[in-house]
Parts: structure tokens; C-alpha cells; sequence
């Protein structure tokens, strides 16, 4: 499993991070533009993120604007719904027009901050990313 992780907070990444290389590789990014060049070059080099998960408050670009550029990207690209990479946000923020706003866009799942990783282990077991 290929994860590419958007967070701005060093502690919150440093912990996905560490859970997350155990299942796969893992990439790291600070905020939203680098977390659309991450994906973008990604899929040009024909290596596709299997995960992203992305924090919803993060600076220069959130991380709803991002989640909408990617799935803009993928309907652009004829990406097939069952191709797309798979997208967990991730916020602090009991924000809830910002995760009904994501799950419009098309995300898979919302992940409260501190992360419960027995959920979000769950979560990327349902999404079929690992056994």
C-alpha cells in the first residue's frame, strides 16, 4: 500500500506516519500544494497512491479544496470510481459542514484527531487496502 500523508502538525504526522509504515510506504507532506504535487506526480510516474490521508485545516491550500482537485483530476483522467485512491480525512475540528462537505466531494472516511488506530486500521481494511 502506497500513503501519501497531508498533515501540518508535526506530532499528528509523525504519528500517522509511524502506524501507517508498517502497512506500506508511507510519504509525508506539510500542506495542501504539496500535497496535490505529491499526488500528481504520483499518478504521472504511474504510481498511484493507494491512500491519502488528509488533514482538513491545513495552510495555503485545505484540505477539502485538495480532495476536490483530486477527484476533479480523476474525472478529467476517466479514472474508474473503484481506481480512485481512497481518502480518510483527518481534523481536530468537530467541524461537521467541513466532513459533510468532504464526503460530498468524495471521501471515504473522516478520522477524529488523536487518531483511534484500531479505527482507522478498520477503516483501511474495509476500503480493501490491506487484509
Amino acid at each position: 500500500m502506497k500513503v501519501l500523508i497531508a498533515e501540518d502538525d508535526l506530532a499528528s504526522r509523525r504519528f500517522l506516519s509511524k502506524f501507517l509504515t508498517q502497512y506500506g510506504e508511507v510519504d509525508l507532506v506539510v500542506d495542501g500544494l504539496e500535497a496535490l504535487d505529491a499526488y500528481l506526480m504520483a499518478s504521472k510516474e504511474k504510481a498511484p497512491y493507494d491512500l491519502i490521508c488528509l488533514d482538513i485545516m491545513m495552510p495555503k491550500v485545505d484540505g477539502v479544496k485538495v480532495l476536490k482537485a483530486i477527484r476533479d483530476f480523476e474525472t478529467r483522467q476517466e479514472v474508474l470510481s473503484a481506481q480512485r485512491v481512497k481518502v480518510i480525512m483527518t481534523t481536530a475540528l468537530a467541524e461537521t459542514d467541513y466532513v459533510n462537505q468532504a464526503f460530498k466531494i468524495g471521501c471515504e472516511a473522516y478520522a477524529a484527531k488523536p487518531i483511534d488506530t484500531n479505527k482507522m486500521l478498520e477503516v483501511i481494511k474495509k476500503l480493501g487496502l490491506i487484509e
